[in-house]
This record gives C-alpha cells, sequence and structure tokens, in this order.
C-alpha cells in the first residue's frame, strides 16, 4: 500500500516524512480504518483497503442499492483541529465535489454523491466515485519493462487520440486535471479505452486543508503552497512553481506521459536539468509528425503550446467529433448517459451533503481558437456582427432562442466540414443590413480578437459597461440594427476598438485568462508577493497605476473587482507580479557600509511604478525626500500589513519620524504624469536625528 502527501508524491505506508519535499506525514493512527466488512450508511460494504492520501484513506465497496455494485469510497479525514477548521475544510472539500460532480463522461469515473456516516461515534465524510476495473498505465509499463519492452508509437497515437476528447470535455467544463501520469491513468478492461482518475482538484483541496490549522503560523508559505500541485517531472514549471494552472499545462503533462511510455525512462532521464525539452529526440526516434507536436505540447514557454485539445488534435491530423447535445465522443464509444439512480438520499444513520454545482468556465484558449475559426465562415462573421453590433443583449434576446439546438454545432466546429446553420441566424437578424463601412469596423474588431487571443462574450460585457456609463440615457436597452441607431453603433465600435488598444499592452499569458479571474486569484498573488516579502497594498499599488493610466474616468469607488473592467485589473496585476519577482519593478536598497544615509533613482514611463524594500528597526529615525521631474505618488508602509501606512498615495514628497517597528519597509513610487518622469530618492537613516515635527504628514 501507498501513501501520497498533500503534493501528491506517492510514499511508503510507514512513512514519517515525503521522501521528495519532507512534507511531515499525518500518523495513520489517527483515523481508524475501516475493516472489510462494514456497512456504511446501510449501503455501502467495505471490501479492501485501496490506498491512502493526503484527504484519507480509499475503500473498494459494495453498493447494495446498485446490485452489489462496485465503486470506490474516498474518505475525507483531514489532520485539523477545531470544529471552524474541520467545518472549513468540509465546504472546500464539497466545493471540489460539485465542480467533479457535474463532470459526465463515458471516460472519467462518475462522482456519485457525498455523504456523512457515523462510525465508531464519530462522524465520517465520504465521496464516492464509481470504479474501473483494469491496470493503470505505470503498471502496465512495469510489465512491459520486465519483458524489455515499452509501449510502441502506434499505442501512443491511439492513447493521445483517445484521450484528447476527454481533456477537451473537462477543459470546456472549467476543469484542469493538474495530475496527469501514467499512474493516473487507466486502461479500462472492459472496452479497452484509457480513463482519466485521480483529478488534482480533489488533491487541492488536501494540500489547502492541510495547512489550514497552520496558516497562522507561517500564512506566507502555507498559501503559496496551496494550488502547488502535480508530480515533478510531469506538471510544467509554471504549476510547479506559481501553482499556474491552464489547459496547456494538462497538455504539457500528457507529452511527458506519453515520452515515459515510449521509452521507459523517467522525465528526470529525458530532459536535462537546465530545462531542455529536447534531449529525448537523441534515443527516441518517432515519426517527424508526432516529433513535432510532442515538441510543441513541451515547449518551456506557456505561449507556445498548444493551447487547446482540439489544436493537438488537429496537429494529429483528426477532429474531435461532437453529438448534437454537444457531449464528446470517441467514433467507438456511445456518450455517457446519466444513471438517474446516482443520486440517492442516504438513510437515517447517514446525512446526505449538498454538492456545490460549479458554474462551468469555458477556458479561453479552447474558446478563442474555436471562435477564431468559425468567424472564418460567413455564419460566424454574422454571428460576430449581430453580437457586436446590437450588444449582448441583443445576441442573448435575439439570437440565443432561435440557434439553442444548434450553438454547440456552431461553436464547436474545428474547420469548415461542418456546415452552419444559416438560414437560422437569417431568419433571425431578418432585415439586418450594415453599411459596408461598419461592415469593415466590425471584421476590424474579429481580427484583433484573435490576434490578442480574447473571447467576444467578454469584450462585448466590457465595452457594453463603457458604452452605457457613456450613454446612461438609454437605460441599458438594446441597440436597433437599422440606420436610426447607426450612429450609437458607431461609437459603440469606436469604444471596442479603443478597449483592443489598451488591452495590447497586456501580456498573452495576462490576457488568455481575461472573463476567468475569481477573487481567489487576488488571493494566491497576494500570497506570492508576500514571498517577496511585498504587501498586497504595495502590489495594488502598481497594479492601480497602470490601470488607472489606461483607464483614467473609472470611478475608484465601489468593488471594482465584480464589475467587466475588474478583469482587467486583475490582468495587469498578473504582469506586474511577473515584472516584481523579474526584479524589473522591485529593487531592495542596501545602505553602504558604515553610511546612513542613501539614494536610489529610476525613470518612469507613464502609467509605470516601482517598489522598493529596506529593512531598519524600530524607534530608528529616518527621512524619505523624493524628487521627481513630474507628477508622482509616493508611499510608505511599515512591516505589518494590519499596521497603518505612513505615506499612502501621498503627493507630498517629503516623510520624517521615528519608526513603528522593526523589519522590512516598502516604498512605492507610481507615475502620475503623462510623460516619462525621472526621479530620486534619498533616504537618512540613523538611530538619533534630529526631525522637523512639521515635516511629517498627516496619515
Amino acid at each position: 500500500m501507498t501513501f501520497s502527501c498533500s503534493q501528491n508524491h506517492l510514499n511508503a505506508a510507514d512513512s514519517r516524512f515525503c521522501r521528495i519535499c519532507g512534507e511531515p506525514l499525518p500518523p495513520t493512527q489517527s483515523s481508524p480504518k475501516l475493516v472489510a466488512g462494514e456497512l456504511l450508511s446501510w449501503r455501502y460494504q467495505v471490501l479492501s483497503e485501496l490506498g491512502q492520501g493526503g484527504f484519507g484513506r480509499t475503500y473498494l465497496a459494495q453498493d447494495a442499492n446498485r446490485f452489489n455494485e462496485s465503486c470506490v469510497l474516498k474518505e475525507f479525514a483531514p489532520q485539523v483541529e477545531g470544529e471552524a477548521a474541520l467545518q472549513k475544510a468540509e465546504e472546500l472539500f464539497a466545493r471540489e465535489a460539485g465542480t467533479l460532480y457535474q463532470l459526465q463522461h463515458s471516460q472519467i469515473p462518475r462522482f456519485r454523491e457525498l455523504f456523512r456516516a457515523e462510525w465508531q461515534g464519530r462522524d465520517r465524510l465520504f465521496l464516492v466515485q464509481d470504479y474501473v476495473e483494469g491496470q493503470t498505465y505505470q503498471e502496465l509499463l512495469q510489465t512491459r519493462q520486465q519483458q524489455r519492452q515499452s509501449f510502441s508509437e502506434t499505442e501512443i497515437t491511439n492513447l493521445l487520440l483517445q484521450l484528447l476528447p476527454v481533456l477537451d470535455y473537462i477543459h470546456t467544463a472549467g476543469v484542469i486535471h493538474r495530475d496527469i501520469s501514467p499512474d493516473n491513468l487507466i486502461l479500462r478492461q472492459t472496452d479497452r479505452l484509457p480513463v482519466l482518475i485521480d483529478y488534482g482538484g480533489v488533491k487541492q483541496v488536501a494540500a489547502r486543508v492541510a495547512s489550514i490549522s497552520q496558516r497562522v503560523a507561517v500564512p506566507m508559505v502555507q498559501s503559496g503552497a496551496i494550488t502547488r500541485l502535480g508530480k515533478v517531472g510531469y506538471a510544467p514549471a509554471e504549476q510547479l512553481d506559481h501553482g499556474e494552472v491552464h489547459p496547456h499545462s494538462d497538455l504539457y503533462a500528457l507529452a511527458v506521459t506519453s515520452l515515459v511510455l515510449l521509452s521507459g525512462q523517467e522525465p528526470q532521464t529525458l530532459f536535462t536539468a537546465k530545462g531542455d525539452r529536447t534531449r529525448w529526440q537523441q534515443s527516441l526516434h518517432l515519426s517527424p509528425n508526432l516529433t513535432k507536436v510532442l515538441t510543441k505540447m513541451l515547449d518551456p514557454y506557456p505561449s507556445r503550446r498548444y493551447q487547446s485539445a482540439q489544436e493537438v488534435m488537429q496537429a494529429l491530423g483528426k477532429a474531435i467529433e461532437f453529438k448534437p447535445s454537444g457531449q464528446p465522443y470517441s467514433p467507438s464509444i456511445p456518450a455517457f448517459t446519466p444513471d438517474p439512480a446516482t443520486k440517492v438520499v442516504s438513510p437515517a444513520r447517514a446525512q446526505t451533503i449538498p454538492v456545490l454545482q460549479a458554474k462551468p468556465n469555458t477556458p479561453r484558449p479552447a474558446v478563442r481558437k474555436q471562435f477564431g475559426s468559425v468567424g472564418r465562415s460567413l455564419a460566424g462573421l454574422a454571428l460576430l456582427i449581430t453580437m457586436i453590433g446590437v450588444g449582448w443583449w441583443a445576441g442573448v434576446k435575439w439570437l440565443a432562442p432561435a440557434l439553442k439546438s444548434k450553438l454547440p454545432e456552431i461553436i464547436r466546429s474545428t474547420g469548415n466540414q461542418v456546415k452552419p446553420p444559416v438560414k437560422a441566424i437569417a431568419q433571425t437578424r431578418q432585415e439586418t443590413v450594415f453599411s459596408k463601412s461598419e461592415q469593415s469596423r466590425k471584421q476590424q474588431i474579429q481580427d484583433r480578437l484573435d490576434q490578442l487571443g480574447i473571447n467576444s462574450p467578454f469584450l462585448v460585457n466590457l465595452v457594453n459597461q463603457a458604452f452605457y456609463a457613456k450613454h446612461p440615457e438609454l437605460k441599458g436597452q438594446k441597440l436597433g440594427t437599422g440606420t436610426a441607431d447607426s450612429g450609437l453603433r458607431t461609437d459603440w465600435d469606436e469604444l471596442a476598438l479603443q478597449c483592443l488598444d489598451e488591452l495590447q499592452g497586456l501580456s498573452a499569458e495576462a490576457r488568455s485568462r481575461l472573463g476567468q479571474y475569481t477573487e481567489e486569484d487576488v488571493r494566491d498573488r497576494q500570497a506570492a508577493a508576500a514571498q517577496l516579502n511585498l504587501s498586497g497594498r504595495a502590489l495594488n499599488d502598481l497594479t492601480d497605476a497602470q490601470f488607472f493610466h489606461w483607464f483614467p474616468t473609472v470611478s475608484r469607488q465601489g468593488n471594482l473587482l465584480n464589475q467587466p473592467m475588474g478583469q482587467i485589473w486583475q490582468a495587469i496585476a498578473v504582469d506586474k507580479l511577473n515584472a516584481l519577482r523579474s526584479g524589473a519593478a522591485l529593487e531592495r536598497i542596501e545602505f553602504p557600509s558604515e553610511h546612513f544615509s542613501h539614494q536610489v533613482s529610476g525613470t518612469l514611463k507613464p502609467g509605470q511604478s516601482k517598489a522598493y524594500l529596506a529593512n531598519f528597526t524600530q524607534n530608528q529615525a529616518l527621512r524619505l525626500k523624493l524628487q521627481a521631474a513630474g507628477s508622482t505618488r509616493l508611499s510608505f508602509y511599515p512591516p505589518s500589513s494590519k499596521a497603518s501606512a505612513l505615506l499612502e498615495d501621498s503627493a507630498n514628497p517629503n516623510w520624517s519620524g521615528k519608526l513603528p517597528d522593526t523589519g522590512v519597509y516598502e516604498i512605492t513610487i507610481v507615475s502620475d504624469s503623462q510623460d516619462v518622469v525621472n526621479y530620486t530618492l534619498d533616504l537618512a537613516a540613523a538611530d538619533e536625528m534630529t526631525v522637523n515635527p512639521g515635516a511629517v504628514p498627516e496619515n
């Protein structure tokens, strides 16, 4: 039996510490094992223990309500103290279970229910999942290696063609697996199809739960470790280093898995320590096309990889097929039909936990590719013209009912082989006629969307916000398609092009997630900034400087994150965090030996900013003086984020006084000028210094 830590590293059952990351492993005796023959909820009879992970033990069981059908029970037994921590842990687990519960695919084990049962006087929480009979690809590889064999190129090509539609399905549902590897793929015995198991989202909850009781003591370390899941060697660098996951992260892991099965070697042998992802080509001689496909899937730069499973399928010379319902399927396997008996209310001894149904969030890269190919067809152009020309409300009110039955077919078309229903669009639009100049504008918008990798629904929401703020007299009413509203449509299009001009200033990485950012992303970035000894408010200073330079008319009041504009703010924050990590926007001030004064200087372009860090001691006297040839704002923060700022967004360039605490102080300088600003910051520190009280600005 094996045991894995919260980072999914496998260890022996009696291990006290993880053999790879050194994480302390919870004692196995803290949660008594279920024994064979035990009956839970008067329904599930335990047969044997399958393994143990960061969230608890996993058991093979029989479901008495389904003719003793085999199933898997995953016990949720987090090592936390206190009812509040346990309740929070269960909320996280239920939320993740809700996301997995909605996945309905024949090559994904169903998550049947989440239930609570009493055993040995304790409440136990279990997740019920389909049991897949078969061997993992890791076991299959070990068997072949004993015979001095490995998988052939034909077998791996077939594996890719069978798994990519599954990945396309989960990515479209807004789920990233995070942990693709040979031991998380099972060759199902009944139909010899690969099944994707052990989603990293559950392990992410386990990792988050494992840190709940320790966050007070080490908030920075634990917060940063929450989302860093994946096996070393299989997961890409951005996932392991920063916890960033996208569809192309799964594609990277799938490529590594393919090479491991082809070669029988571990990833550390296939790649070099310096990040060379082509070393495997020296020992594996594959067909030129498969070599090209795997190389691109493994590109160390995320933006240069395939951004969706559909792109990989096309590169392999195949297209992902869809049924009219929009459910993906393998050509030889029927689409999975949910069993109405799945959701069963537990008897009196068990309490059914309501599974939270997460709203699917379509990954940006997949939508971008699909939309681009449709936009090049006549129907795609008509759809874009209608949605952008009359705004989001027109698209919903007019087009959605007419195209509801055909929408999956249109959106998921990967080329010209599927003919879009032109009649449905024509009937919906009826006498919609745009001038050549207006059609040209809308085509320009489409081209810019494709170029920047931004999908149209986000742009429509963004521009609608700006448009109706500019025209409050319209009170959100939809625009007509006739000549009467031609001027308003021109105004809308021009706003769209202006927005796209601003979004061009974002990195491709930041643009790729517009429309998908959440408040959890804000917390993750703040945790990442904390690892640089920088507080969230300093990161916000840098983000605000760029955002309000681009959008000076946006109000600084209210909750920006709940608005479409908030997505742009978050995208800017992604770029600012990367600039801090690279050192381009962050500098540590070190006083020369035996000197008590220091000077730093720099140049800021419009909207740019810079953060400085410096160590000072409590009651030390400090004098700051900023000299700048242009409008700037200065902030000065003490080590504790709970303490009030000494200066915050101040136009006053001077501060002097005694410091309240010992630690790392933060200084941010942001430009409010429309021109390039050259600045100099003078610092003087001493244990005793004559301070002019009048120079201390009021906070």
